[in-house]
């Protein structure tokens, strides 16, 4: 297996997703993400920069150029919560119109309730930590 090989692989088990999903994703077939990963093919440019920005990595990183796979850091002035929020919806596929599909909602169970009501529950205690770190 050969660096991008492996960091694509990598990547891919530290967000716990699945070959056909990225696949899908970056616009290629499962066989050919699979090659990549083996090494037995390497990605065109155009689709390393695709890699690169579904998983928010540098193509340097992917290339084995350098280790780290955190992009630099924004400076805290310069984060944008929608533009994130928007990145957090294209790598996770959920359809902003489908996701608010009353439809989709209404066919929820009892435990899928209950779930949503721990995460909104969880959301609400994270902003007012975060709004009582700011006062």
């Amino acid at each position: 297996m050969n660096i991008i090989g492996k960091r694509i692989k990598h990547l891919r088990d530290r967000n716990n997703l699945s070959q056909k999903r990225v696949s899908e994703s970056i616009g290629v077939s499962n066989v050919q993400l699979s090659r990549y990963e083996s090494g037995s093919r390497q990605p065109d440019y155009e689709t390393l920069q695709k890699i690169a920005d579904y998983f928010d990595v540098s193509t340097d990183y992917l290339l084995g150029r350098i280790n780290s796979h955190n992009l630099t850091p924004r400076k805290e002035n310069d984060f944008d919560s929608l533009s994130e929020i928007n990145r957090l919806l294209e790598k996770y596929e959920i359809d902003d119109m489908s996701f608010f599909d009353i439809e989709k909602w209404k066919s929820m169970g009892p435990e899928q309730i209950k779930e949503l009501e721990s995460y909104f529950q969880y959301l609400i205690q994270k902003s007012k930590e975060i709004e009582s770190d700011k006062k």
